[in-house]
């Protein structure tokens, strides 16, 4: 039976281009250009949809309110937010109100088809991600967890190498995965099934290197009182993954060239030479070329090596895959902790950690789910099950300094009217009620002071104000606030972007520096 795919956007022509992406892929489409018309129309088939697809800046009804309108109704379709290229802030609030996943525009077809299939993969009614469990021992494609369309085209080159037997050079700073794309390549080649042996060649002391990778014979050398076969000899038949390959001694080099080349490796301590059937992939934090250039690294070794380079973006550069790694990692330690159920990540938990820019990329993200997973005390991990991460965050880090502020602030005077952010409808997160979790206001409290936060409606004698200067206030807060993206200050105030732009001629607004008075 296909899916049923909500997609809601003000756009007519966004729509279509929704609309058909979504059919082409065997769904059926069902199209709402608000809020309000998205919210009556599951009022009136619920259950009947799979998954939404929502675009965040909606006349009528926006998609952070519609999103916290799904949560009182009780709904859990998953929800893929659309949002404008740099507005992770929004992002991070989606992801608080119960967002699955994100998409940045234009968006192509075949990335809202793959966030499409990943939100089908969850099913949301017992719990329980379907999937994504890697089988022991084995890593596919298929067991690579992402969104991003980066991601999606290393798999897709790694794919096609998987059909050869081309030198391949995974590049990529530590922690990215490279170690599970090799892996990958073996199990889609000819080779699978057969030996994948790995070595950390930076982990490895230079005088045991060669040793280790060509193996030795007994007596080769003081110590040697076994024969050693070598990882070449170990992987014969199947796949040798030299891991930060830029680390190997010069000398050893030469006898790695060798075997490259003519597939023959010489044993220390031995007097011939032995052919070995290998497929090789390296990996690298380093820029090898650079090591060409210091000296460090040999050249004809290098252009052996580099015939397929595929380098793996850091994990701050997909920020979609965040949350689809998270929730893969929570059940898994589930599983091997033997906790009763899988633990859920809360709302604010997901937005926090797709805030955070991982710099320890991957590995750093699962062994901060595996130690909250060990830590956690409830059914779910929520923002608490990871305070060193939020100390990182600086808008989680100043929420509790922000909420202390604004419970000691004076009460305000009756000349002053409510705080602009409720009258621009500011996209309040929806987090769950906990204890000690500062109030979303209280964020703002802590960027923008009292006195810039407020409209005053009287002047200093007493009387009230002229209408068109508090409509300058008001305009010069909204293009600080929004930070100057002007299709969002016109419908956050309810005008058009023209009578925006006449308003700050007639005002004297600079757009760049909107505090800054007209001389």
């Amino acid at each position: 039976m296909s899916a049923h795919i909500l997609v809601v956007d003000d756009d007519p022509i966004q729509r279509r281009l929704l609309k058909n992406a979504v059919e082409r892929q065997g769904y059926v489409a069902h199209l709402a250009e608000n809020g309000k018309v998205a919210l009556d129309f599951l009022s009136r088939t619920s259950g009947d949809v799979n998954v939404i697809v929502l675009d965040l800046m909606m006349p009528e009804m926006d998609g952070l309110t519609f999103l916290a309108a799904l949560r009182e109704m009780g709904v859990q379709t998953p929800v893929i937010v659309q949002t404008g290229q740099g507005s992770i802030e929004f992002v991070v609030q989606a992801m608080r109100a119960g967002a699955f996943d994100f998409v940045v525009k234009p968006v192509s077809p075949e990335r809202i088809a793959t966030s499409i299939a990943n939100a089908l993969k969850l099913d949301y009614r017992e719990g329980k991600a379907k999937g994504g469990r890697r089988r022991a021992g084995v890593v596919g494609f298929n067991d690579i967890v992402s969104a991003s369309p980066d991601m999606l085209r290393v798999i897709d080159l790694a794919q096609r190498a998987a059909h050869s037997n081309i030198p391949v050079v995974l590049e990529g700073e530590s922690g990215v995965g490279k170690e599970m794309i090799a892996r990958a390549i073996q199990s889609g080649s000819d080779r699978a099934g057969k030996p994948f042996i790995t070595v950390n060649c930076g982990a490895i002391p230079a005088n045991l290197v060669e040793s280790i990778l060509f193996g030795h014979e007994k007596g080769a050398f003081t110590g040697a009182t076994e024969r050693h076969t070598g990882k070449f000899v170990e992987a014969d038949g199947g796949t040798l993954f030299l891991d930060e390959i830029g680390d190997l001694p010069l000398e050893v080099q030469v006898k790695l060239l060798r075997a490259v080349q003519s597939g023959e490796i010489e044993t220390v301590g031995a007097g011939r030479v032995h052919k070995v059937n290998v497929r090789l992939i390296s990996a690298t934090n380093k820029d090898l070329i650079e090591e060409v250039r210091a000296g460090r690294f040999r050249e004809d070794l290098y252009y052996r090596l580099n015939v397929f380079p595929i380098t793996i973006p850091a994990l701050r550069r997909r920020k979609e895959d965040i949350p689809h790694l998270v929730r893969v990692f929570a059940e898994r330690f589930s599983v091997e902790q033997k906790l009763s159920q899988n633990l859920g990540v809360s709302a604010g938990a997901l937005a926090l950690l797709t805030a955070y820019d991982w710099p320890g990329n991957i590995r750093q993200l699962e062994n901060a789910i595996f130690r909250a997973v060990v830590l956690a005390e409830g059914d779910e991990l929520t923002e608490l099950d990871f305070p060193q991460i939020a100390a990182q965050v600086p808008e989680f880090r100043t929420a509790e300094l922000a909420a202390t502020a604004v419970a000691s602030m004076p009460a305000q005077s009756s000349s002053v009217v409510r705080p602009i952010t409720e009258d621009l409808g500011f996209p309040q997160p929806m987090l769950p009620p906990r204890t000690m979790r500062p109030d979303p206001r209280a964020l703002l409290a802590a960027a923008y002071p009292a006195s810039d936060n407020v409209i005053v409606s009287t002047d200093d004698t007493g009387e009230v104000r002229k209408l068109a200067d508090v409509e300058e206030e008001l305009i010069r807060f909204a293009l600080k606030f929004y930070r100057g993206q002007m299709s969002q200050v016109a419908r956050k105030l309810g005008i058009g972007r023209s009578t925006l732009y006449r308003k700050l001629k007639d005002y004297g607004i600079d757009p760049d520096d909107p505090l800054k008075e007209a001389a």
